[in-house]
């Protein structure tokens, strides 16, 4: 099997991260590598990389304040954790937003996430898609932190990704489920 097989199959969701940051060439690798996918069409990803630690919790606090009025019980719960962190304490976090009329946006902007989570475990480093960040984004708040974070106009945010160093090697995960592929 070769090494690019292997590390999407050993990649796994890390949500354990130490507080050190990630350096700048493993972030420019990892951007490199999102810019590097495909993409409908003239759409462009924009990449919002955001390694301030005030700036994460500000979002994590708004972000949970905005999960609690979508009427979802499970996630009004985790909302409501005190100790709940949607970014794990990870140190860095990458939003990526595309133009809203593009052909497929969140097409776009989920294989530009896909390649980050895949160039981060290459690097020996920590990721999780996040989504829960994304609530924000559809409240009244939102567009002002459209404006704070710097997302350019006629740019929605899509995706995002928490970065860092691993606590622990990951477990293996189980297999997954056989039978999900039809030939005809």
């Amino acid at each position: 099997m070769n090494e690019t097989i292997k590390i999407i199959k050993r990649r796994r969701s890390n949500r354990s991260f130490t507080g050190k940051q990630i350096k700048k060439d493993d972030l420019r690798l990892i951007l490199s590598a999102a810019m590097s996918a495909p993409f409908a069409g003239d759409a462009l990803c924009h990449f919002t990389v955001i390694q301030d630690k005030k700036m994460l919790d500000e979002l994590n606090s708004e972000a949970k304040e905005a999960a609690k009025t979508l009427g979802i019980e499970a996630i009004a719960a985790m909302a409501s954790d005190e100790k709940f962190h949607c970014f794990y304490n990870a140190p860095t976090l990458i939003i990526t937003s595309t133009k809203k009329e593009s052909v497929s946006p969140e097409m776009d902007a989920s294989a530009a996430t896909e390649n980050m989570l895949i160039a981060a475990e290459s690097l020996g480093l920590g990721a999780c898609w996040i989504y829960f960040v994304l609530f924000l984004f559809h409240t009244p708040k939102g567009e002002k932190y459209l404006e704070k974070l710097k997302i350019p106009k006629g740019y929605k945010p899509y995706t995002s990704a928490a970065l860092g160093y691993k606590t622990a090697p990951l477990q293996s995960a189980a297999n997954r489920r056989n039978n999900r592929v039809t030939y005809i």
